[in-house]
């Protein structure tokens, strides 16, 4: 069995450690990073929706950046949004402040009922710089 090279976040160890599972992990030239939500520090929800997806894509960004990489190595997305037809024009105005310019990365979205709390998960894979690769 390969050892998993995983990847985190500077202050949140513990919290992934918490719910046993790798915020991140390098595999073959690629980083696969877990469904990120706008949890605060302690693991909690942030209330307020737009703020809730703004620290998702914080949360985001700090384990890209931990893995060497920023959102423009990223290349598939996929999305989980609670309630998408009374929620998704509030949260897709959130998304250009991060996403960058084109072309943009593969994305899915999906309509769940539940995210522990949360209304809104975004996953990715991104391509690991050279420099990054471990």
């Amino acid at each position: 069995m390969t050892t998993r090279d995983v990847v985190f976040p500077s202050g949140r160890q513990a919290l992934y450690e918490r719910n046993r599972y790798s915020p991140a992990i390098r595999s073959n030239g690629f980083l696969f990073v877990s469904g990120q939500v706008g949890s605060k520090e302690d693991g909690s929800p942030e209330p307020d929706l737009e703020n809730q997806v703004r620290l998702a894509f914080n949360n985001l960004n700090a384990i890209l950046d931990a893995a060497g990489c920023t959102f423009d190595d990223v290349i598939d997305v996929t999305v989980f949004i609670v309630d998408p037809e009374s929620t998704f024009e509030t949260i897709w105005k959130i998304v250009p402040e991060f996403w960058g310019n084109a072309p943009h990365p593969t994305l899915t979205g999906i309509g769940v009922t539940w995210l522990y709390g949360f209304q809104f998960e975004i996953k990715v894979i991104a391509r690991l710089p050279e420099t990054a690769q471990g």
